[in-house]
């Protein structure tokens, strides 16, 4: 009888959700059965990605972002008592799956009560370090707390100096069980002929989401060049429309994406650490405008921009002049990927 995974990523964007559609295979591939379970929009691609696995909605964490990111933080404070809530009844929830479901390991990727001492447990986060500007030393020690209920922490990067997370994914100082895993991603690289001029691809909470989205459909109707508009709203049925230069998807499964991306010579996206992996693994071009006032994203784009990889500019400041600096820099590159998928899952072989 197959070993059954629980695989619960946060739904916080489709990030989360995205970067462990790698590790779901490889469990398949390695013989366990993985149990996806998560809420919102990230369950709901998981589902269409794997719509043959089994599914388990879990309590949601009902994040937003506020209209100003000067208030991002205020607004993650004013929530919290509204995450506690949620965390404890996903804790609740997980022991009523593990019982009734016959579970035999759980991974989280960010979900903070995915965990149980009664079955191996291991949780996925590129932020060992949380930057929340003045109160980074109070958030990442809160957080490192959490890490510490887990058996083993991974972490999608690798520990060498040359890496993609900077000082996120490295704290020297942290005394818990976590291994580099590589970075995670759904995508393979292909030579395919440049069709696309730009491919725009949104993502994360509301509002900010459709206030990008706004500010592009505006700055980028008069290009002239070909462009795909990916909105990064998931719905039932993929919908597809052409305005002037420019096609427009509500959503794209992995398969399509993937060969959009190939095909396309420039990438606007936000500068979230999924979407970086993801680039990397495709050695692509990219300008990023990460979310007001994440302070996590504004920290990845100064990087990539300061190590001449990638230029970025606030949200607000914008315009599809700037897109003339992306001659000048690099782009992102793969890095080998160090994975030893047998040697992660051996956790979950143990009685």
């Amino acid at each position: 009888m197959k070993k059954r995974i629980l695989i619960a990523p946060l739904n916080w964007g489709l990030g989360h959700a995205t970067r462990c559609i790698p590790i779901i295979n490889a469990l398949i591939d390695y013989g366990f059965e993985p149990v996806l379970a998560s809420d919102g929009n990230a369950l709901l691609l998981l589902q269409k990605e794997f719509p043959n696995l089994s599914s388990i909605e879990l309590p949601s964490y009902n994040i937003t972002y506020a209209k100003s990111g000067k208030l991002f933080k205020l607004k993650l404070l004013k929530d919290s008592p509204k995450l506690i809530k949620a965390i404890k009844s996903e804790k609740k929830v997980l022991k009523e799956v593990i019982e009734n479901n016959n579970i035999s390991g759980v991974i989280s990727d960010n979900r903070l009560g995915i965990y149980s001492k009664k079955i191996p447990s291991v949780f996925i986060t590129h932020q060992l370090n949380v930057l929340s500007g003045n109160t980074t030393w109070l958030s990442t020690k809160m957080h490192q707390k959490f890490i510490h209920k887990f058996d083993i922490c991974w972490v999608p990067d690798i520990e060498d100096s040359t890496n993609l997370s900077g000082k996120l994914g490295h704290a020297d100082s942290l005394k818990i069980s976590k291994k580099y895993i590589g970075p995670l991603s759904r995508f393979k690289r292909e030579s395919l002929n440049i069709v696309n001029d730009i491919l725009v691809i949104l993502s994360g909470p509301e509002p900010q989401r459709t206030l990008l989205e706004e500010k592009l459909l505006v700055e980028l109707k008069n290009y002239n060049g070909k462009i795909i508009f990916v909105k990064g709203v998931l719905e039932k049925k993929q919908a597809r429309k052409r305005i002037g230069n420019m096609v427009i998807y509500n959503f794209m499964t992995s398969e399509l994406l993937e060969k959009t991306i190939n095909e396309s010579a420039l990438v606007i996206a936000r500068s979230g650490y999924t979407t970086i992996m993801d680039l990397a693994k495709l050695n692509k071009k990219a300008f990023f405008i990460p979310t007001p006032g994440q302070f996590e994203q504004e920290y990845l784009a100064k990087r990539l921009t300061r190590l001449n990889l990638v230029p970025s500019c606030s949200q607000n400041d914008f315009t599809i002049e700037k897109l003339k600096k992306t001659d000048h820099f690099k782009g992102l590159e793969s890095f080998d990927n160090c994975e030893d998928f047998k040697d992660l899952f051996s956790l979950f072989e143990r009685e």
